[in-house]
Order: C-alpha cells, then sequence, then structure tokens
C-alpha cells in the first residue's frame, strides 16, 4: 500500500525541519504544524521517514526529469554546462524552501538511495567540454564538478532566499562566476 503524502504535509515537515534539522523531525511536530494530531497521522501511517523521503524523492525525480532532455541533447560540452546549470537553478526554485531548511538535502538523498546522479552532467560536460576545448577544468574532472555544483547550488539558494534577489539577477551573476573557473585564464 503507498501512503501519499499531500502538499500540506510536505510543507509543515519542511517547517520542522528548517527549525530542527533532520534529527529534529518527528511526527509531532508535523502534526503540530498542520493542526492535527500525531495519533491521526500516524493512524494514516504516517512516519517521519515517509514524510522526509517524500521531500527527498520529488527532488530527485524533478531533478532526473528537468535534467533528461539536456542529458538527451547535443552540442558542445559548455552548452551541456550551462543547460545543467539553468536546469540545477529551475529545479532549486521549484524546491527553494526544502534546499534552504538544510544545506544535506542534497546528501541525505545520497546516503538513502547511495551514489545519486546529481553530480554526474557536471562531470559529463566537463568531460565533453574538456575534449572539444569548450572548456577547460583545472583539476581532476570529479573535484572540478563537485566543486562547480556546489558553488553554483549554495550561492544560488543563498542569493535567492536570503537576499531575495531575482532569478535573472542570480542566474547571471552565478553563472558567470561558476563557468570563470572552467574556462581558459
Amino acid at each position: 500500500m503507498t501512503i501519499a503524502v499531500d502538499e500540506t504535509l510536505r510543507e509543515a515537515t519542511v517547517a520542522v525541519l528548517a527549525e530542527h534539522g533532520w534529527s529534529g523531525v518527528t511526527l509531532e511536530r508535523v502534526a503540530e504544524k498542520v493542526g492535527r494530531s500525531r495519533v491521526t497521522l500516524w493512524r494514516q501511517g504516517l512516519t517521519v521517514e515517509l514524510l522526509l523521503n517524500s521531500l527527498l524523492d520529488a527532488l530527485a525525480e524533478d531533478y532526473r526529469d528537468t535534467l533528461w532532455p539536456i542529458l538527451a541533447g547535443s552540442g558542445t560540452g559548455r552548452e551541456g554546462l550551462v543547460k545543467t546549470l539553468e536546469a540545477l537553478f529551475d529545479v532549486i526554485d521549484r524546491h527553494l524552501p526544502l534546499i534552504l531548511s538544510s544545506d544535506l538535502v542534497f546528501h541525505q538523498e545520497q546516503a538513502r538511495n547511495g551514489p545519486v546522479s546529481f553530480i554526474d552532467p557536471f562531470e559529463r560536460f566537463l568531460r565533453e567540454g574538456e575534449q572539444d576545448g569548450s572548456l577547460h577544468p583545472h583539476g581532476r574532472i570529479s573535484d572540478v564538478a563537485e566543486v562547480l555544483m556546489v558553488s553554483a547550488i549554495f550561492t544560488y539558494v543563498h542569493m535567492r532566499g536570503r537576499h531575495h534577489w531575482s532569478k535573472a539577477r542570480v542566474r547571471r551573476l552565478t553563472l558567470d562566476l561558476t563557468l570563470r573557473g572552467v574556462l581558459n585564464f
């Protein structure tokens, strides 16, 4: 039996996560946020694990679905990397409250499902860009990909969520900043 987690419960879980961190999410706290009793949620078959996993599943599925057309497309490594960053920003905007609630979101998903492919598109396009001459990663591809992705995520999330910059402003500056590290200099 699959138990559905509705948007109200997801939002409440994100709010509790923001206040108390991953280990502080309890069924009682989520129930309080939605104005229900813990027992009511428990009787519906809800657990903390189910609530948190529903958030992580939605993020991972959105990322996979958003990146698929880019991975199936063609172009230079640089073009693929730019499209990957833009797609990442789209995903972040759709999940901004969750990602703002904890800097461990991507790590939690990886811990849950083993090696997650969040980094794979970055590695692929850096490698392709190095081969076609459109990018010049200065270091081991896996290291550069990780630093580039983390730099892009945390810069974008912080400026959108804490400084309330417009999408256009933070995208332009974050793209410029992150791409400079893999271009000729």
